[in-house]
């Protein structure tokens, strides 16, 4: 009498899980109705993606560029986090939404302050609420002694 009632809970169960797992594989693929996502949408364009610092001496050894972008989408856009590859770059973007058509700026410092002296690539990343939801920016150069 146990096999069987364990056996029918077993069998129970199982007809639940794949009925709950149809209906998520169907909900799933059913968009929502009114406005479509093709329809608004922001996207960031950056200017350049790439600084070059030249060469400069161990001396003067702090820099600074701004990567100026655009955004071309239909909707705000929206900049959640801006993190460097090195704790020696450091950006600084607005948290405030920048509305279709709007031009704003990252602005970035690199300081090389007690580095070794050489060349040198670091790089940006952008996440945003943009189409292109993360973006590389690369700042470069050359420290001499």
């Amino acid at each position: 009498m146990r096999k069987i009632l364990f056996l029918a809970c077993m069998l129970l169960m199982t007809a639940l899980c794949m009925n709950a797992q149809s209906k998520k594989t169907v909900n799933s693929n059913v968009r929502p109705t009114g406005s479509s996502n093709a329809e608004n949408y922001a996207e960031i364009k950056f200017d350049t993606l790439r600084y070059n610092f030249g060469i400069f001496p161990q001396s003067d050894p702090i820099r600074k560029c701004t990567f100026r972008f655009t955004n071309v989408g239909t909707a705000p856009l929206i900049i959640n986090q801006a993190f460097a590859s090195c704790g020696c770059t450091v950006p600084a973007y607005t948290k405030d939404p920048i509305k279709p058509g709007e031009r704003d700026s990252i602005n970035v410092t690199y300081n090389g302050k007690g580095l070794m002296p050489g060349r040198f690539s670091k790089t940006i990343t952008i996440r945003s609420n943009s189409k292109t939801k993360i973006v590389r920016l690369i700042i470069e150069g050359e420290m001499t002694e």
